[in-house]
C-alpha cells in the first residue's frame, strides 16, 4: 500500500529536522536574521510575547559565571565560629547525612576563613579583602548569602545554574529569554557567550557547549560563543575567491529554495535556517568591528584593567558592555578558574586578580553611561566551598558545596547595599530567606517583565518552564 502525500511530506519534514538539529552548532547556532524583507529581519529578533507581562525593569542581563564555585567563606560571608573550631572535628550535626564530594570518607575539621573581611561603602557590606574593587561598588550590589542548589558536582550543578533542572537537554537561561522577548541587536546575536582562563591558574573547569543551548527551543535562541583567538566565530571570514557579492547571492538564492520549500512543510526548524543566513552575513561586518576595542580610550581600557583584545576576563568584560550597547540581550562570561580543591589562598588570589577590577569596572563603566538601570547583572558560581578543609599535599582547599553559597546582583531593578540572607554559624547551610536556583530565575525574569510561570512551551505533551514545577521571585532584594 502507497502512503498519502501527506504521510510522505511528514516523514521528509521530520528528516530534515534531524538533519538540521545535528547541524545547528555549526553555521545554524549563530542565532542569525532574514535576507527576503526587512520584516522578516524584525520578526527573527522578537520574542514570543510581543509585550511583556508586566513592566520591566531590565532590558537584557550579564550573567557572570565564576565556573568551578567560588568559596563563598572567602569572598562574601565571613564565619567568626569557623575561625574559633579552626582544626578541630567539624560538628556531625551539622554534616551528618548530607552529601559530600571528594571528602568522603575522610576526617572533617573546621578550615577559618583564610582572608579577612572588611566593611565597604555607605552599607557596610562585609566583603573579602582579596575583593576590594568589589567592596569599592559594595552600594551598587546585593549580596545573598543563602544560595542553595541541587547537585553537588560541577556539570550537573553547572546544568541547574543555566536550565534550572539537573536534566540534560532542558533550554539555558538565555535561550529562554531570548524565547520570550527576541533581541535588540540585528547584526548581532541575541544571546552570546564568552570564555576566560587564568594563565596561572588551578585547573580550568571543563564546561559544554549545551550549558548555553536552545534544547527544544528552536534553534535560532541557542547561545553563540565568540572565540577569544582568531575568527570570534567559526567560518566568519569567506573561504579564499569568494568575494562579498558572490556570497550574498548564493544566501538569497538558499533562502528564497528555503522559503518555497517551508511553504509545504511549515517547519519552525526551516524558518530558522532561513532566518540563519543573513545575520552571519552581516556578523561578517559587525563581529569584527565589535571585537576590536582600539577605538576604547585609554582610561576606559585602564579601568577595566584591559591589555587588547587578549582574551582575559577584562577583554570579556569589556566586550559585554560593547554588545550590552549594541542591543545584545543575554551576555554570559565565564571564568574557568575557581575549583579550588588545593592551595586556596595562592589560587584565590590569581582568580581576583583576574575578575575583581573587571567586574567592578563594568558595573561603573555602565553606571556611568546611564545603562546599569536597565542591566541585571548576576555574579556567582555554580555552588559554594566547604567549611571543611580539604588538604592536597599540605596545600589547604574546600571541596564542593552544594548547602549554601554567595551570589550578587546588581542594577535592573535590584536594590543595592544590601545583603540578603544568612548561613549558619560555619556556613554549612543556608537558613535565613534560602533563595534555590530557581529563585534566581524566577527573580531574572521577573526583572525583565516575565511571569516566569507563563513563559512555557509544549514539548512531549507537557508545558516546560525555565523554574520547572518551582521559583518564587525574592522581592525583598528588588529596588
Amino acid at each position: 500500500m502507497h502512503r498519502s502525500t501527506s504521510h510522505i511530506e511528514q516523514a521528509a519534514a521530520m528528516n530534515r529536522r534531524a538533519f538540521l538539529g545535528r547541524t545547528s552548532l555549526g553555521l545554524g547556532a549563530l542565532g542569525l536574521g532574514s535576507l527576503v524583507e526587512p520584516s522578516q529581519l524584525e520578526a527573527a529578533t522578537s520574542g514570543l510575547l510581543g509585550a511583556t507581562h508586566h513592566t520591566a525593569r531590565a532590558k537584557r542581563v550579564i550573567f557572570m559565571c565564576m565556573a568551578g564555585g567560588p568559596s563563598h567563606i572567602e569572598t562574601f560571608d565571613p564565619k567568626p565560629k569557623l575561625a574559633e573550631l579552626h582544626g578541630q572535628p567539624m560538628p556531625e550535626s551539622f554534616t551528618a547525612g548530607q552529601p559530600i564530594a571528594q571528602l568522603q570518607g575522610q576526617a572533617l575539621k573546621c578550615q577559618a576563613p583564610l582572608f579577612k573581611f572588611e566593611r565597604f561603602g555607605q552599607s557596610g557590606q562585609e566583603i573579602s579583602e582579596v575583593l576590594p574593587h568589589i567592596g569599592g561598588i559594595a552600594d551598587e550590589i546585593c549580596i545573598v548569602r543563602s544560595m542553595h542548589t541541587d547537585q553537588i558536582n560541577h556539570d550537573p550543578a553547572h546544568t541547574v545554574m543555566n536550565t534550572g533542572t539537573s536534566i540534560s537537554g532542558r533550554p539555558s537561561m538565555g535561550s529562554w529569554i531570548t524565547y520570550g522577548l527576541g533581541s535588540d541587536a540585528a547584526d548581532l546575536p541575541g544571546f552570546v557567550v564568552l570564555t576566560s582562563i587564568s594563565k596561572d591558574g588551578r585547573n580550568p573547569q571543563p564546561i559544554a557547549t549545551r550549558q548555553w543551548h536552545s534544547g527544544f527551543l528552536p534553534s535560532r535562541h541557542q547561545g553563540v560563543a565568540f572565540q577569544s583567538h582568531g575568527d570570534a566565530v567559526h567560518y566568519l571570514s569567506n573561504p579564499p575567491g569568494v568575494d562579498h557579492a558572490s556570497q550574498q547571492r548564493a544566501i538569497s538564492t538558499i533562502n528564497r529554495l528555503d522559503a518555497m520549500r517551508n511553504e509545504l512543510l511549515a517547519n519552525p526548524e526551516v524558518e530558522t535556517r532561513i532566518a540563519q543566513y543573513e545575520l552571519a552575513f552581516r556578523m561578517q561586518t559587525s563581529v569584527p568591528e565589535l571585537m576590536d576595542v582600539a577605538d576604547e580610550p585609554q582610561h576606559v581600557l585602564d579601568l577595566y584593567g584591559a591589555k587588547g583584545a587578549d582574551g582575559s576576563f577584562a577583554y570579556n568584560c569589556l566586550l559585554a558592555r560593547r554588545l550590552a550597547e549594541r542591543g545584545t540581550r543575554f551576555i554570559q562570561l565565564y571564568h574557568r578558574d575557581w575549583d579550588h580543591h588545593n592551595d586556596l589562598t595562592k589560587f584565590m588570589k590569581i582568580c581576583a586578580r583576574d575578575c575583581d577590577q573587571a567586574t567592578a569596572a563594568l558595573i561603573t563603566d555602565l553606571k556611568q553611561r546611564g545603562m546599569l538601570d536597565d542591566t541585571l547583572i548576576v555574579w556567582g558560581g555554580e555552588f559554594g566551598r566547604t567549611p571543611m578543609a580539604q588538604s592536597n599535599k599540605g596545600d589547604v582547599g574546600r571541596d564542593h558545596h552544594m548547602r549554601a553559597f554567595s551570589m550578587f546582583l546588581a542594577g535592573g531593578g535590584i536594590r543595592g547595599g544590601m545583603t540578603y540572607g544568612n548561613t549558619d554559624e560555619l556556613g554549612y547551610h543556608a537558613i535565613e530567606n534560602p533563595m534555590h536556583v530557581n529563585d534566581l530565575h524566577a527573580t531574572m525574569l521577573h526583572l525583565l517583565g516575565i511571569d516566569h510561570t507563563r513563559l512555557t512551551y509544549r514539548y512531549q505533551g507537557r508545558d516546560f518552564r525555565l523554574t520547572d514545577v518551582a521559583g518564587q521571585v525574592v522581592r525583598p532584594i528588588l529596588g
